[in-house]
């Protein structure tokens, strides 16, 4: 969702938009002529689900766009190619005789909540990938030698499926979550997985557990594809053995804020990720050493998640838990640009909701009528954030309407103050 929210960085606050993973769960109309969402099934429909792509262009996502940016470091030829891949055909399911108790979706926590069944598939380097499996929701057995539980041979997606107005279930643009786990696999010379035959079976295990998707704006069924290394060596080493397994866990806001604003804490001391490491991948161990800046932001100034900066102009990177755009106006007038941090330097992660806001964002050409647009890609100091904040460019000087749940609301100091703006990027996740 697009959200107005303020940043701490040792000069007040200043107003920013940020790009979270697509979180509006009610049907809105698609006035873009693009379509991102597969369409599964229908409320009560049967489990023998068969992902319906509606208007998705698998093709476009790998590819440069108008700013030259691509979506991701060189991919390299996978190893084990030889090997058996995925096999949907190959599915059993075994369904849970005991079904967890659902939750009022208002006491949801983030990420706390499961539902009543898990997808397993087994790889090992001799045998490649195994039949795969729908199991009740249940406790992994690991190896304490596993080099996933030592080393850190650990990757994970985050994807989300939504109830529309007709009772279909959508999952928004999988495929590019899939081209993501598989450049996370890559960095850590993990086996691919084939993307077609992964939708297809996370979207059968979507539709198993389809009655736990909660309704309602805002609502959706959190989905966590997560490789990790069973490999039971000691030795720093490429892993031998690997699990690869889904959960479902139904989700409302993700901060205690609910759907409202937070405040951001730019960290000009710790750093996230630099060129040539790690920070394009969704491994575990770009996470971890976060968790301790990251409470201490809350601690000590009060904000929910860091900004974090990078080399020593401070560029502008991503925050722990999203991308980051800022919205300013130019210099000298002349419109607006949208600004971004690129993704040339492998730093950031390819957000999938970042996408989809660039591309909606350089078809509409203009803010409003007579507001040039201006959509880049491009490194920003945190100077010429602070810069923008002091000379009132930040946020726009013109009051221009969006919706929220009370009505309608201008975008100005007042107005941001009430409400929970839904802005028309917002709408790209339905």
């Amino acid at each position: 969702m697009m959200a107005r929210s303020a940043i701490r960085g040792g000069m007040g606050f200043i107003g920013i938009l940020l790009s979270r993973a697509a979180s509006s769960a009610s049907a809105r109309p698609q006035p873009w002529g693009r379509v991102y969402s597969t369409a599964l099934g229908v409320r009560g429909g049967a489990s023998s689900a068969t992902a319906e792509a509606i208007g998705v262009d698998t093709a476009a996502a790998g590819r440069p766009g108008p700013s030259g940016q691509t979506s991701s470091p060189a991919a390299t030829s996978d190893p084990f190619q030889h090997l058996p891949g995925i096999e949907p055909s190959l599915l059993t399911v075994e369904r849970t005789t005991t079904p967890r108790e659902k939750q009022d979706k208002s006491t949801l926590v983030f990420g706390q909540t499961f539902s009543d069944h898990m997808l397993h598939l087994d790889w090992d380097n001799e045998e490649g990938w195994q039949a795969p499996r729908i199991l009740p929701y249940g406790d992994l057995r690991i190896s304490p030698a596993a080099s996933s539980l030592h080393y850190g041979l650990q990757c994970f997606e985050g994807m989300k499926a939504y109830r529309d107005a007709e009772g279909r279930v959508r999952l928004f643009r999988p495929e590019l979550n899939i081209r993501r786990l598989n450049r996370s696999m890559e960095r850590l010379r993990f086996p691919k997985v084939d993307e077609d035959g992964m939708i297809e079976l996370i979207s059968k295990l979507v539709l198993e557990d389809a009655d736990w998707i909660p309704e309602g704006d805002g609502y959706s069924l959190y989905l966590r594809p997560t490789a990790v290394s069973t490999h039971p060596y000691l030795g720093i080493t490429a892993a031998a053995n690997l699990k690869l397994f889904v959960i479902l866990s139904p989700v409302g806001p993700y901060y205690k804020e609910g759907f409202n604003p937070i405040k951001l804490y730019a960290d000009t001391e710790h750093r996230r990720a630099w060129p040539g490491g790690m920070g394009f991948a969704k491994a575990g161990g770009n996470y971890a050493p976060t968790i301790q800046p990251q409470a201490q932001a809350l601690e000590e100034h009060g904000c929910a998640q860091v900004l974090w900066l990078f080399g020593e102009e401070d560029y502008v990177t991503e925050v722990g838990a999203m991308n980051i755009f800022f919205l300013m106006a130019k210099e000298g007038g002349g419109g607006v640009e949208l600004v971004t941090s690129p993704l040339d330097a492998g730093d950031i992660l390819d957000g999938v909701t970042r996408r989809s806001v660039l591309e909606l964002a350089r078809e509409w050409r203009e803010l409003e009528r007579g507001v040039p647009l201006e959509v880049s890609e491009r490194r920003l100091t945190m100077g010429e954030v602070l810069k923008a904040s002091r000379e009132g460019r930040v946020r726009m000087k013109r009051r221009w309407q969006s919706r929220t749940e009370e009505g309608e609301v201008p975008h100005d100091e007042e107005g941001k103050k009430r409400g929970r703006s839904t802005a028309r990027v917002e709408h790209v996740g339905v």
